[in-house]
């Protein structure tokens, strides 16, 4: 069936229409943005096809799985454990609401592993029958662009196979980097963090971003000593300033050890575990070394340079257009592999408006302003919109403050030292909520409902005017009246 796409009013002319393809699209890559994108366009009643890696929850060039980083190596198991570790503290605190604990609480770390695993497999095959359902063949291979209009699948025999498509669709994700200093083989990524035989007494941690904190959480919950090394003077660069400076508070009050502007310079392999030797001259000894540093564009094996598919020249992230079209106009890619925005969430929208714009006449280009996002330490943190810093730099008049700092409720009872704070930045000019932010529990539930509020242009005062859910933090977005600061336009930026 010849398809034609809307973009900008136009139909797309191509000498394409009569030539016959095996598929409407071929999508590499079942990770969430593949499998959304597959699924909507088969709705939309294109011939769909779909390759994926065999499932392994330890991802490698050869082994992958239905669902991709988010559903088994990423976002699923990492929640998982934060709940396992959220266990232990909240066990002691339950002392003061009269709860009558042994002093010993033992943990099974196995049997949690056991279970997580059991989760992700049940999930896995929950993505396999999602797109079943929908009529997209899945072939479990590496795919490989070798044409504008061609895909070789390479069977798990090692036998290849080309299949043509009118489409092409690249979404083959991310995958943990490490860095070049000497004994790195020594090191984990988080791959390998969420499915270690045995939970480490002793722990190091290098970097600061999502995946650096949560770690952090999730071992210290669970007894280890933790160590976590950062390049900045506070973790989690690119957040709200103020956020960052709570959220490295909490770390610190839970038992976890802050090495701000430190990085690791050599592992080397010791009777007592791995010997980690700092920038700063200092040295530890740790069970697990965590390279947290950041993630690359999985694109090295697709091929897509010798069929003139343009990649970034310093991440190797697909180019791709307001419509996730590289310069290839066959060939599309959404999700991390473009190194856009990389959620989850987004690579959902991505892989949604693609099919679309593809497929369903309806050309959409992904809006990425006010896409909430959370980190999973403990407490959370979530925001929505701009942090201050951002507020500040990009306004034409006056950023207007407000924030609150309290002590939860539930911390009175059970002596708990950890405050919850919550800020919204106001455009002065306009009035509208330009930006959101929480650390304290529950706040990726709460800030949630807030991104909807700041997406449909809420102004401060409608918060104002809203009535608050007493008793409960979230009441406090509606209840924050005083002015905390009124910042001008002109003033410099941090470099935390």
């Amino acid at each position: 069936m010849a398809r034609k796409m809307l973009i900008d009013g136009e139909l797309e002319k191509t000498n394409q229409e009569d030539t016959h393809y095996d598929f409407d699209l071929f999508v590499i890559g079942a990770g969430s943005g593949g499998v959304r994108a597959s699924r909507f366009s088969a709705q939309n009643g294109a011939k769909v096809a779909i390759c994926e890696l065999p499932f392994h929850p330890i991802s490698s060039e050869v082994v992958g799985g239905v669902g991709g980083t988010c559903v088994i190596r990423g976002c699923v198991p990492k929640k998982i454990l934060v709940y396992g570790a959220s266990f232990g503290p909240e066990l002691e605190d339950a002392r003061n609401y009269g709860w009558e604990l042994n002093e010993r609480i033992d943990f099974n770390w196995k049997k949690l592993l056991q279970k997580k695993t059991e989760e992700i497999v049940r999930l896995n095959g929950i993505y396999k029958r999602l797109l079943a359902n929908a009529g997209v063949k899945l072939f479990e291979g590496e795919g490989r662009v070798v044409g504008p209009n061609e895909v070789e699948v390479i069977q798990l025999d090692g036998t290849k196979i080309s299949y043509s498509a009118k489409h092409i669709l690249i979404a083959t994700g991310s995958r943990a980097q490490r860095p070049d200093i000497p004994g790195q083989e020594l090191a984990i990524t988080s791959d390998e963090a969420l499915s270690l035989e045995e939970l480490p007494k002793r722990a190091v941690i290098l970097g600061g971003g999502y995946i650096a904190v949560e770690f952090a959480s999730i071992w210290r919950g669970m007894g280890a000593t933790v160590n976590l090394c950062f390049r900045k003077e506070l973790p989690l660069r690119g957040f709200d300033d103020e956020m960052r400076a709570v959220v490295a508070r909490n770390l610190e009050g839970r038992g976890i050890n802050m090495h701000p502007r430190t990085t690791l310079t050599e592992l080397v392999k010791t009777e007592d575990g791995i010997k980690v030797r700092t920038d700063h001259g200092e040295e530890i000894i740790a069970d697990v070394v965590l390279f947290a540093t950041g993630r690359a564009p999985n694109t090295k094996r697709l091929n897509l340079e010798s069929v003139g598919v343009e990649l970034d020249k310093r991440t190797g992230a697909v180019k791709v257009d307001g419509y996730s079209r590289t310069n290839i106009p066959s060939i599309w890619a959404i999700g991390d592999v473009t190194d856009r925005m990389n959620l989850t969430p987004v690579a959902l929208m991505e892989g949604t408006y693609f099919a679309k714009t593809v497929f369903g006449g309806q050309p959409m280009q992904p809006d990425y302003n006010h896409v909430p996002c959370a980190v999973f330490c403990i407490p959370p943190l979530s925001v929505v919109g701009l942090s201050e810093e951002q507020a500040i730099e990009k306004a034409n008049g006056d950023v207007l403050v407000f924030t609150s700092t309290f002590n939860p409720m539930k911390n009175t009872i059970s002596g708990r030292q950890e405050k919850t704070i919550m800020k919204l930045v106001v455009d002065a000019e306009t009035d509208k909520v330009i930006g959101a932010s929480m650390c304290g529990p529950d706040a990726p539930e709460i800030m949630q409902g807030i991104a909807v509020a700041l997406k449909c242009g809420a102004t401060k005062a409608q918060f104002d005017s809203t009535v608050g859910i007493h008793p409960s933090a979230a009441e406090e977005f509606v209840t924050m009246r005083s002015l905390t600061r009124r910042v001008s336009a002109s003033q410099p930026r941090t470099n935390l």
